[in-house]
């Protein structure tokens, strides 16, 4: 497997992309908005450098990266070419299956089809393919480059031979691969998303404020990052997103989105992608302030 094929130049996909390329693969970064590109390559370029001043990586190692990194728009010669692709749009089911759709017709019938999917189904998202037996769930989490984990997920239909495919490739990239069966949420959102759910419930009961919330997590709970910052950094989208999954596929209380989150996704505030969550990240993105009063 050499060339890889990232589909979607967000905060995930130019991550994604990063990460093949400094492990040695030939990567094209595709997406629909040259701007999205354009910031997709000046991420990259800083995260390199990043990585290259606190000695993690040598120059060499960042320019071979850079040199293995295509951005396009029209990703044509990458698919024809393509040994995986790895599709990293919005977690929105209509804008994945015009993806897929795409996929199976421009790629050659071996290629493996992964999703970075945080909780769609791996089976609807095979529904979409010509080929179910080798799609397959790559859930990368952010930031890529720099987390261990890899969920792995497997849809009914994905074979044998394309899961231990994609577990000798993820422990290629240096990452650790955990199988998760096709349910939503999987693991890792099935069980994260609930508690920033609650956290936002506890804050708009008025039990505590915001800081007063993830400083209890940080230094009672031993969490790095406090749940309301870290719905922030995932992007109030997304988890309203994944909630709304879990919510549909599981019909249990504590998966249903608070009407806070709801608030705020509706008011454009969508967390540090945009400036502005629970915190305000637009003076000093290191040391936001809290934006949301109760």
């Amino acid at each position: 497997m050499k060339n890889i094929v990232v589909v979607g130049a967000g905060t995930m996909g130019n991550g994604i992309a990063h990460l093949f390329a400094q492990k040695g693969f030939t990567v094209t970064l595709t997406d629909q908005s040259e701007p999205a590109l354009q910031q997709a390559e000046k991420t990259i370029a800083k995260n390199l450098q990043r990585l290259c001043d606190k000695e993690k990586i040598d120059a060499s190692l960042m320019q071979q990266t850079l040199d293995r990194l295509t951005y396009t728009t029209t990703a044509e010669n990458a698919y024809n070419s393509a040994d995986l692709v790895v599709e990293a749009v919005s977690e929105n089911l209509a804008v994945k299956k015009a993806v897929f759709e795409q996929l199976s017709l421009k790629t050659p019938a071996n290629c493996i089809l992964a999703s970075n999917t945080s909780s769609l189904s791996i089976d609807t998202l095979a529904v979409f393919t010509d080929r179910p037996r080798l799609v397959i769930g790559m859930h990368f989490f952010n930031p890529v480059p720099m987390m261990p984990l890899v969920e792995i997920i497997q849809g009914t239909e994905t074979t044998t031979a394309t899961v231990e495919t994609i577990l000798a490739l993820t422990a290629i990239l240096g990452k650790t691969g955990v199988l998760a069966k096709d349910a939503p949420g999987f693991v890792a959102n099935r069980i994260l998303l609930p508690m920033i759910n609650e956290a936002i419930t506890t804050l708009g009961e008025g039990v505590s404020d915001v800081q007063g919330i993830d400083t209890v997590m940080k230094l009672g709970m031993g969490h790095p990052m406090g749940p309301l910052q870290l719905a922030d950094f995932i992007g109030l989208d997304v988890c309203l997103s994944i909630l709304e999954v879990l919510d549909n596929g599981l019909n249990k209380p504590h998966y249903k989105p608070h009407a806070i989150l709801r608030e705020l996704v509706a008011a454009g505030h969508l967390g540090v992608k945009s400036g502005r969550g629970f915190y305000d990240y637009t003076q000093d993105p290191k040391n936001p302030t809290v934006a949301y009063k109760n």
